[in-house]
């Protein structure tokens, strides 16, 4: 395994279907940019409708034998991928860095996430199992067998692209199931195609696993529409996945859907000061914001608030910003121009309607300063977006009631955090705020391989992680046995 490269012989510049390294032949191509030089990394090719149905079809015909192995070899790949990922682990870093635009700490986290999934993963061959229930037929066995759900489509984005990459390709595959694999077009190769490679030097059959990079707008609907999958997930925009959804469920498809968030980190007035700000620096400005469980809104008791504000912009205007290959850096760019410029209208915009600008607000190519924002309420553009950047807008409030109403005025439910010195009073708050995951004393950014992942309302739709992924990729089977002959009333 140590003796394999990282990079597939004809390089990262082909797709990958049904087992076989592809060129982009007459397809169009995506450039693959370093989003803090711009400079090109790869030249991708465009997967295209054909692509989709061709690894989807070899996806059906891979399936029923991939089902049938026996747990320790399918538990096997999962190994062998896991071994391939430490023994390439600076490689895949370095990678996420230049493709992504992640810092040092983001890409430890997300090779650590990645890693534990996989492990994760690794044991649900060993887990799919059933259970044999009492008949009101007289001489009849019942049994429910838990299978596999069947080819599995994945949508993932390019935020953290191996790791939401792989939260859902290693379980599939694990459970038994083949996978089609789109990565986001800005990351088609930490996203997608290193996957493939991951898997293919771990021994995974042909077909069993494809990857068709391609932009959304031209090949989203063929991938999240076919009639071959049997669960669709999909990680993204909370506009986006309601489409997928529908998609998917025209061929009665299952979405398993992460969408949007708009989280809060709550201070309370019995709050640990210096803690709070930490977990507020934290949860707004790891990978510059652009985490879907980041904090989107920082709501803080009024007693309180000047002085965290005031530390909170402190904080901000020391981090170190630009190239996040260098290990000091904190801040490092947005993905591309049309995201930094949403980012930063949609502070302008907050300055507008009244909020002040404490520190930050302007950006250096696409690197955003982080940002932070007083005087600020939940109408604000800034406030009510999801906006998906380097910037804390700071609300006050009056009571706990007052704050859960705060927090819950949003379409989103996806994570969220309360700080109190009493405990209890925090979970009174964290009990009453629709979100899907919230977390007491710290910040919202928290993935555990083993613990349930999903939101409430408009954040999607089934869990990851644990027993709760297992649910979504296997489906049950009832088959009874009639051991003695059974009369009939004609």
């Amino acid at each position: 395994m140590t003796d394999l490269p990282l990079e597939p012989e004809g390089g990262w510049e082909s797709l990958y279907l049904a087992g076989e390294w592809t060129d982009t032949g007459d397809r169009d191509a995506i450039a693959d940019e370093n989003p803090y030089t711009r400079e090109e990394i790869a030249t991708v090719p465009a997967g295209t409708e054909a692509d989709v149905d061709r690894a989807y079809e070899a996806a059906a015909e891979a399936q029923d034998a991939w089902s049938q192995q026996p747990p320790q070899a399918r538990a096997g790949v999962l190994t062998a991928a896991i071994e391939f990922v430490g023994d390439h682990r600076e490689e895949i870093a370095e990678l996420l860095a230049v493709e992504s635009g992640s810092t040092q700490v983001k890409c430890e986290a997300e090779l650590g996430t990645a890693r534990g999934m996989m492990q994760q993963a690794a044991s649900y061959p060993f887990r799919m199992d059933g259970q044999h229930m009492d008949s009101i037929t007289p001489g009849k066995e019942n049994i429910a067998e838990r299978v596999p759900v069947g080819v599995v489509g994945v949508i993932s984005p390019w935020n953290f692209p191996l790791h939401l990459s792989m939260r859902a390709v290693a379980p599939a595959i694990a459970a038994g199931n083949a996978v089609v694999l789109k990565p986001a077009s800005n990351t088609p190769i930490t996203g997608g195609l290193l996957l493939a490679r991951i898997f293919e030097a771990a021994g995974v059959p042909e077909g069993v696993l494809s990857v068709v990079p391609g932009r959304g707008s031209e090949i989203g609907d063929a991938v999240a529409g076919h009639e071959i999958p049997r669960v669709l997930a999909f990680t993204g925009s909370t506009e986006i996945g309601q489409r997928v959804a529908e998609k998917a469920a025209g061929n009665c498809a299952l979405p398993a859907l992460e969408l949007g968030g708009n989280n809060v980190h709550v201070v309370t007035d019995e709050a640990d000061l210096d803690r709070a700000v930490d977990g507020g620096v934290f949860g707004s400005f790891l990978h510059q914001g652009q985490i879907c469980i980041s904090t989107n809104r920082h709501l803080v008791h009024e007693s309180i608030y000047d002085d965290y504000v005031d530390a909170l912009a402190d904080r901000a205007a020391s981090l170190p910003t630009g190239d996040p290959t260098d290990g000091d850096t904190v801040i490092g760019p947005i993905i591309d121009e049309s995201q930094r410029d949403q980012i930063v209208d949609y502070v302008e915009r907050s300055v507008d309607e009244g909020a002040t600008l404490e520190t930050g607000g302007d950006a250096d190519g696409l690197v955003v300063e982080p940002t932070v924002l007083s005087d600020a309420d939940n109408g604000m553009a800034a406030a009510c977006n999801e906006h998906f950047g380097p910037v804390a807008p700071v609300i006050p409030y009056s009571s706990d009631e007052d704050a859960i109403e705060l927090a819950n005025d949003t379409i989103h439910g996806l994570s969220g955090s309360v700080h109190s010195e009493d405990v209890e009073r925090a979970r009174r708050i964290a009990d009453g705020i629709e979100t899907g995951m919230i977390h007491v004393n710290d910040q919202p950014i928290n993935d555990e391989p083993h613990v349930p992942f999903g939101g409430m309302k408009q954040s999607g739709m089934g869990r990851y992680n644990g027993e709760q992924i297992l649910d979504e990729l296997t489906t049950t089977k009832w088959i009874s046995v009639q051991h003695e002959p059974r009369e009939y009333p004609f």
